[in-house]
């Protein structure tokens, strides 16, 4: 086995350890968790400052975010979620307006997505700081690293986007923080990681 391999298969490991004590929480545990992480994003600078907010809508056992989603509407902040586009071989992420959670329908794997027939988001660098990126994770470590779930969607749709890099941040449950994720070439390092 290469090093490639090796790094693939620990990252494979550690997912899949994290992804499992994740889906251990109990009920409470998860509403305990995901109402900490509201409640410290709203006073987050990045989202008061923040006129386009573009959030991942929660699945499965994941952080919740819907309450995020409503407060940001309800702050007249441009929301868009993201829609996995599978027109090519290699499907692509892009995130679209959201107005209100009823938009929402089963798309790429039953997680919840835009139609796709509002207005996509267009990155403008001029933008970037008045923007915030919260991003889901399935492991994240102390250094900021953080391992999704295998499909490089937020580190593809982040390679070109450096200025609003600096606006990121990714959130999950404490019982997904590992002691170190091997990183590999083309991994995007959220500015900030929180965990509750």
């Amino acid at each position: 086995m290469n090093r490639e391999e090796h790094i693939l298969q620990l990252r494979r490991q550690l997912r899949q350890k994290a992804l499992e004590a994740r889906d251990r929480l109990s009920p409470e545990e998860r509403r305990r968790g995901s109402l900490l992480m509201t409640e410290r994003l709203l006073g987050h600078q990045f989202f008061y400052r923040s006129e386009i907010f573009l959030c991942f809508v929660s699945y499965g056992s994941e952080i919740d975010t819907r309450e995020l989603i409503e407060e940001a509407l309800r702050q007249k902040k441009k929301v868009y979620v993201p829609k996995v586009i599978r027109e090519s071989e290699i499907p692509e992420m892009k995130f679209y307006r959201l107005t209100s959670l009823a938009e929402l329908e089963p798309g790429f794997r039953g997680i919840l997505e835009p139609r796709g027939d509002s207005e996509e988001y267009v990155y403008r660098e001029a933008e970037a700081g008045r923007t915030f990126l919260l991003m889901p994770g399935a492991a994240f470590d102390g250094l900021r690293n953080r391992l999704g779930y295998g499909k490089g969607f937020y580190d593809n749709f982040l390679a070109d986007k450096a200025a609003l890099q600096l606006r990121t941040a990714a959130v999950g449950f404490r019982c997904q923080m590992v002691e170190e994720i091997p990183a590999r070439e083309g991994d995007i390092k959220p500015f900030q990681v929180i965990c509750f």
